[in-house]
């Protein structure tokens, strides 16, 4: 099911994620909580949020639903940033989250980050993850699966590589919409006017562009997202808060 909350200021925004993400937790029977990252703005997000959350961090293990092909002293990389910016927050260890093995070249690395996958509990086959980070680019991607690429449309592998991404590192690996689609909660945070137009294009246009096909079979995605975002939204699309 899609859902959407409109928040007036990021803050409030930032509320309705710590409300969400403590209601997954909560509902987490398991001994272990499993989730995706995405990097970009999304990092920062993640910084001023997951510290609210009351729960057992050492259930918590985290995957990257995309990560780019660098050194993870690079500034492009993702588990790069969290390493700098969250962890020293909270009560995590580098053993937590499942990184790519940077020396891996090609396809390789995505078949090397996809065996790391047959951890996470199954669903249908798939990999279930808990919650998904999700972000969206202004071109409309998620992870890195751009429009018009031939990824949106990978059925089989559950990590890709990419090498030709329209923005740069262009090598990349990513989680394949059957991994994300699985997922029990995907969760979009965005802000900003540079996002108006997607937005438009996503939810009063119906284009299908990667972010729009996030619509997991078995759970949720939930659209936190700022009235800055929608002013080319009619506002009998939804509610605020």
């Amino acid at each position: 099911m899609r859902l959407v909350t409109v928040c007036k200021t990021v803050d409030l925004c930032d509320q309705k994620l710590v409300e969400l993400i403590q209601t997954a937790v909560d509902g987490c029977k398991s001994d272990s909580f499993n989730v995706g990252l995405s990097g970009g703005s999304l990092v920062d997000v993640l910084c001023r949020v997951l510290p609210k959350i009351k729960t057992e961090w050492k259930k918590w293990h985290f995957f990257f639903c995309d990560e780019r092909m660098v050194p993870f002293d690079d500034q492009e990389s993702t588990f790069g940033a969290y390493k700098k910016k969250l962890i020293p927050n909270l009560s995590l260890s580098v053993d937590q989250f499942v990184t790519i093995d940077v020396n891996a070249k090609g396809n390789e690395c995505a078949v090397d980050y996809e065996s790391k996958l047959q951890n996470v509990r199954k669903l249908n086959g798939l990999p279930q993850f808990d919650l998904l980070f999700l972000g969206m680019g202004p071109d409309g991607h998620t992870c890195s699966i751009f429009p018009d690429h031939s990824l949106m449309s990978e059925s089989t592998k559950w990590v890709a590589y990419i090498g030709d991404s329209p923005k740069p590192p262009p090598e990349r690996v990513t989680f394949t919409f059957p991994v994300i689609n699985n997922s029990k909660l995907a969760l979009f945070a965005i802000s900003g006017a540079s996002k108006a137009g997607t937005l438009k294009e996503i939810f009063v246009e119906k284009k299908p562009l990667p972010a729009a096909l996030v619509n997991p079979s078995e759970g949720d995605v939930h659209w936190v997202i700022t009235e800055d975002s929608l002013p080319e939204v009619p506002d009998c699309f939804f509610g605020s808060h």
